[in-house]
């Protein structure tokens, strides 16, 4: 993936917890563990270009002059599977403001269904950041991410676990001006061909909700 807007990370601990996350043995609880730390990693890469200004912080020693963000941040988990990756976001930026859009897949078409939609009137931040597991289809990031374009948002981040080369191929096409952070990219979507339903990624984790919440 040759997009300078597509970043996927190298780090050890994530690919050791992705692993582990694929792990169809990897009961719920452990499972959400798992979304929260890999969260956390991605979280630390994917905010690496934030403003910051200067601030005056007062040492056990001396005044000094240290920083702090100069943005405001948004996180917008894609339910409901991306409600799992908010609590590592916040550990790494506790004012982060979070909204919740809604969508699930009609399972005929693969075309996502708006079906919730949080958002304050006018934006409310700087910078919005995405959230969900898995870019699939491209389906629902492209539509959250068209909502929040139409809602005013001015820059726009996409942080997934695994993404599908033609997911991130729909998200680039739709939106170029957004950054994509994945822990890692597979191999291809399923096909009505397989010996699964169409639209999983190969060879993926399964249904990210499912397992989070013990419902598959």
């Amino acid at each position: 993936m040759n997009n300078p807007r597509v970043h996927v990370s190298n780090h050890p601990l994530i690919r050791h917890k992705l692993t582990k996350l694929r792990d169809i043995n990897t009961e719920p609880k452990k499972f959400r563990e798992l979304i929260r730390e890999i969260a956390i990693l991605l979280a630390y890469e994917a905010t690496a270009d934030l403003a910051v200004e200067e601030n005056t912080v007062v040492t056990p020693l001396q005044e000094t002059t240290g920083y702090r963000l100069k943005e405001k941040i948004g996180l917008v988990p894609i339910l409901r599977a991306g409600l799992g990756m908010v609590e590592g976001f916040w550990e790494m930026m506790p004012p982060a403001e979070v909204w919740h859009i809604g969508f699930y897949r009609d399972e005929r078409t693969l075309k996502p269904v708006a079906y919730y939609n949080r958002l304050p009137v006018s934006p409310t931040v700087e910078v919005c950041v995405v959230l969900d597991p898995m870019l699939a289809t491209g389906g629902s990031a492209v539509e959250c991410v068209n909502l929040l374009k139409k809602w005013g948002a001015q820059r726009i981040k996409f942080v997934g676990m695994i993404g599908a080369p033609e997911g991130i191929a729909k998200l680039t096409e739709a939106h170029p001006d957004i950054d994509i952070f994945l822990g890692a990219i597979d191999e291809r979507l399923t096909t009505e061909e397989d010996a699964f339903p169409a639209g999983y990624i190969m060879p993926g984790l399964g249904d990210a909700g499912d397992r989070q919440f013990g419902t598959g």
